[in-house]
């Protein structure tokens, strides 16, 4: 990993003269107060290496004739130089081939001299730069999307079970309807077909009753009629045949009563509203069924994907353990970034940006006062395991403190020129971090 051996400024904003060689595994802070120039030596190192478009708005210094000066030396050995009238970059590798902002661009990651342009961006930014990284960007994006199609397939079918099932329950039922809906015109077809057989009935009862007292007149007769008496004879066994399957079938017969098919028939609209309910009934609750099974089995593909989406991050290469991507955002150890701890998101932060560009070996860090000293030396010490160098400002002069910035210069160095101009006193010493 490339980082910053040694840096040279002067008059840059409000830098005057600052020579440092930075701690090369683990956190540099450059301590002061207000107004005394930190900053300026950040921004300087992210014009030095990121090129003109980190170029301050007013990089000359208030007051100064000379103009600015930037000189950096690199662990790779990479001399990076802006200096004259027009802050021109010359690059020079180790082998004394000149380079140029093409040769920094191809190292430098964006992100490591602008921090803050990552701590800022949304956590889905966040997380998309995560995927990027670990290259598993489009296939979560292909689960998530197929995630969020069958959850809202599963909740139309939720409501449409509910809905059937509401209905349902609201419905009256009539256990004593008939299963289904009655026809008028069946009932009196019915009726019809009875009172027709009753008529044939009434008809054959006529012709017993006819038969009986046509007998006993030629019974009657047969004195008076003696002369008529073979004649009788025969009509009378005639008839008495007939008589006896008259009787016969008479004895076989019963009329049908239809008084409950009148009564259906006056109430055939009730008894099919009661039918039509109960079919509504039956109808709904078995529809809720339905839904819910189709409910339960979108309940089983969702949870698939979920577990699908948890191996793809569990088996990808993370920048740092416990990171990972929940519903499109950003998450470390189940947080999402703005539950995380200020040292956890410096954490997470430089971890993704190193892993941008694993060549880039350092970051910058603006205003670190919001941390306490207790977080600060828990971050450096991760910084010293990882073997990263991060160069942060800091609104203090305690003991936490690498080097403290005075007035545009370091502590120990007021007075000096870096550079060799006409009248210039001589380059001051370079102040190693951790001598303070």
């Amino acid at each position: 990993m490339i980082k910053i051996s040694k840096l040279e400024i002067e008059n840059v904003k409000r830098v005057k003269a600052v020579k440092i060689e930075p701690t090369s595994s683990e956190l540099t802070v450059v301590g002061g107060k207000n107004g005394q120039g930190k900053t300026s030596v950040l921004d300087s190192i992210a014009w030095a290496l990121g090129g003109n478009k980190y170029r301050p708005s007013q990089p000359d210094r208030e007051g100064s004739v000379v103009p600015p000066y930037l000189h950096l030396v690199l662990s790779n050995g990479l001399i990076v130089e802006r200096k004259g009238k027009n802050s021109d970059l010359k690059v020079i590798d180790p082998n004394g081939q000149k380079g140029g902002q093409q040769l920094l661009d191809s190292f430098v990651e964006e992100l490591a001299i602008d921090l803050p342009k990552f701590m800022n961006s949304t956590s889905k930014e966040k997380a998309n730069i995560l995927l990027r990284i670990i290259g598993v960007g489009d296939k979560l994006h292909e689960l998530e999307t197929k995630e969020k199609e069958i959850y809202n397939q599963r909740h139309t079918i939720g409501q449409i079970a509910d809905q059937k099932a509401k209905f349902a329950k609201e419905q009256p039922y009539f256990p004593d309807a008939p299963k289904e809906p009655i026809s008028a015109s069946e009932l009196i077809r019915q009726q019809q077909e009875i009172l027709a057989r009753n008529g044939e009935n009434q008809r054959k009862r006529q012709q017993l009753n006819y038969l009986e007292t046509e007998r006993e007149a030629k019974g009657k007769e047969i004195a008076r009629l003696e002369t008529e008496l073979l004649k009788l004879k025969e009509e009378y066994m005639k008839i008495g045949e007939d008589l006896a399957i008259a009787r016969k079938d008479a004895l076989d017969l019963r009329d049908e009563s239809t008084a409950e098919l009148e009564a259906n028939i006056q109430q055939i609209d009730e008894i099919n509203r009661k039918v039509r309910a109960n079919l509504d009934k039956d109808k709904a609750e078995t529809d809720a069924n339905d839904y819910r099974v189709q409910y339960e089995a979108l309940t089983g593909n969702i949870t698939a994907i979920r577990q699908q989406k948890t191996d793809l991050l569990t088996n990808a290469n993370l920048p740092l353990p416990g990171l990972s991507v929940e519903d499109g955002e950003l998450t470390y150890n189940g947080q999402k970034w703005d539950n995380m701890s200020g040292a956890e998101q410096l954490r997470v932060a430089t971890a993704i940006v190193r892993r941008l560009k694993p060549n880039c070996g350092f970051i910058l860090l603006d205003k670190l006062e919001q941390m306490d000293l207790e977080t600060l030396n828990e971050f450096g010490r991760w910084l010293e395991q990882e073997g990263l160098q991060a160069i942060a400002t800091r609104v203090s002069t305690g003991d936490e403190c690498s080097i403290i910035i005075e007035d545009g210069y370091v502590a120990g160095q007021e007075g000096v020129q870096l550079q060799q101009q006409p009248g210039a006193i001589d380059p001051a010493p370079t102040w190693k971090a951790g001598e303070f």
